[in-house]
């Protein structure tokens, strides 16, 4: 499965934004999905998961209560609403494709996006 990102953008402390992550070349509804985030000199971390059909979701802590992970199996993609944001939460979000139930680590997804930038300015 191939996997893009986008939606990303610049956006004021408090404010939302909202990524979209589309999926083509396998079928959208075997993959569990997630979302990542790499700020610079940082490693990759967990923001969010949701399984196959939509059912159940998790959030890393830093981001409970803000963001809103979702998809639509129709449409082949993946959101991530993110709503009161924090300059802490600026990075490269990534979204990330698995076929086996999807955990809170990197090397648990096999396929990735490219990324998308976003940046909170305080």
């Amino acid at each position: 499965v191939q996997l893009q990102a986008f939606g990303g953008g610049w956006v004021q402390a408090g404010g939302s934004l909202r990524l979209s992550c589309a999926a083509s070349g396998g079928t959208f509804s075997t993959y569990y999905m997630g979302w990542f985030r790499q700020a610079p000199g940082k490693e990759r971390e967990f923001v969010a998961t949701i399984s196959w059909i939509g059912s159940n979701t998790y959030y890393a802590d830093s981001v409970k209560g803000r963001f809103t992970i979702s998809r639509d199996n129709a449409k082949n993609t993946v959101y991530l609403q993110m709503n009161s944001l924090k300059p802490e939460d600026a990075a490269v979000y990534y979204c990330a494709a698995t076929l086996l139930r999807g955990g809170i680590t990197p090397r648990e997804y096999d396929y990735w996006g490219q990324g998308t930038q976003v940046t909170v300015s305080s």
